[in-house]
């Protein structure tokens, strides 16, 4: 493949289709997945269908603090900026990730202290990450026309995470800085051999975070192509943006609906069943899947037993991420297809794969799982995220 072929080989649109269609069985679409001999075929089975619909750009009504994109000595110069903002149009509806924002203090350690201990770490870097922030500048680093919903307080902190977020092209109309609490952060303790264990503390995302977004944000999340959820932001929140694009259609067309994919990484708590209601996609891990049913994960055969409980609670479809064992899309009286993990070449931090995965499944599992072994292989969330160019190199490699 040379560089015309990858400017070139772009991604197919997710085929979408409303809860309400999916349910009475009108919508039988295949999505496109990446595989490793350069051509796009159908392999995945979901639920959606093509939709081409006529965007809106928003201004930003001002620059100040506490406002709408609070940090005007960061806006976008295309000449300085390596992924400069994908300029909407009518074929490309935006990704919308509404989430979480949080400062990553992370500190390298040969293994974990005990009850007790103090241990000196080899190095410390605070670095932007958060999971809503982490897969908004996935969608960024891809070109994909993206936005961000979230929350940071008006320090540092704040000032690093829309740096970092405008350097990935990420739009920050729907950023607010807020005064009643610093940033979010989360310290990050990462092992020698790339695991991590992290603490969150929620600040500005969770403090200062009302139990519903503006309405403004919700004009943005009609015209979407796709929705991002996490768990480290309220799931009042979760739940009113998946429930508004279940029974928002005004200004749609019939064929023009919206995926939600809720990733299941964040608080330890169990889903609402309302919560749980309004999602396309359930996307969790190994160990978040056995947290949410209370059923053991460790063979196959148990996460899909485990799968099918998120079934029987109202989830047509749950991604699960398997780690060095690849991943699973399992839909609903369908047989899933295991995904191979494409082995890294080294592991250096873990940090960050999940959300680099769950936000790069729009390209399709080969897409997704590239992805994340290349993100692995970099120190930091963010940091670490490829971009396009380096993903299809390697899948062209394999």
């Amino acid at each position: 493949m040379n560089e015309n072929d990858t400017q070139t080989a772009n991604l197919p649109p997710l085929k979408v289709h409303s809860r309400r269609e999916r349910e009475s069985n009108k919508c039988k679409i295949r999505a496109a997945t990446f595989s490793p001999s350069n051509q796009w075929h159908d392999k995945i089975q979901t639920h959606f269908s093509t939709h081409r619909t006529e965007q809106s750009t928003r201004n930003n009504p001002n620059l100040q603090t506490n406002k709408r994109n609070p940090f005007p000595c960061f806006s976008i110069d295309a000449s300085k900026t390596p992924n400069p903002a994908t300029p909407l149009t009518a074929a490309t509806p935006p990704l919308v990730v509404v989430g979480s924002a949080n400062a990553d203090i992370s500190v390298e350690i040969d293994q974990l202290p005990i009850e007790g201990e103090t241990i000196s770490a080899k190095s410390g870097q605070s670095l932007a990450g958060g999971k809503g922030a982490n897969q908004a500048a996935r969608g960024g680093k891809v070109s994909y026309p993206t936005y961000f919903v979230g929350q940071v307080g008006e320090d540092a902190h704040g000032k690093l995470i829309a740096e970092a977020l405008e350097r990935c092209g990420v739009r920050l109309d729907c950023l607010s800085a807020v005064s009643g609490a610093p940033t979010g952060h989360a310290v990050v303790m990462l092992q020698s051999d790339g695991q991590n264990s992290i603490i969150i503390v929620g600040g500005a995302t969770i403090k200062c975070c009302s139990e519903r977004i503006s309405d403004e944000d919700l004009k943005l999340v009609n015209n979407a192509g796709i929705v991002l959820l996490q768990r480290e932001i309220p799931e009042s929140v979760n739940v009113q943006v998946a429930k508004f694009v279940d029974e928002n259609v005004v200004g749609r067309s019939k064929c023009r609906c919206i995926p939600v994919i809720l990733d299941a990484g964040g608080m330890d708590s169990p889903i609402s069943q309302e919560g749980l209601n309004f999602v396309d996609i359930l996307s969790p891990n190994e160990t978040e899947l056995g947290r949410l049913t209370g059923m053991p994960t460790e063979t196959f055969e148990q996460i899909s037993n485990a799968v099918v409980k998120c079934h029987k609670m109202g989830v047509k479809q749950v991604l699960v991420k398997l780690g060095d064992k690849g991943s699973a899309l399992f839909v609903e009286s369908k047989e899933p297809p295991k995904q191979p993990f494409i082995p890294a070449a080294k592991v250096l931090d873990t940090t960050g794969a999940g959300d680099t995965f769950t936000a790069s499944f729009r390209g399709g599992s080969w897409m997704a799982t590239a992805a994340a072994s290349l993100c692995v292989q970099v120190k930091g969330a963010i940091p670490s995220m490829p971009e396009r160019k380096s993903v299809l190199n390697l899948l062209q490699s394999l």
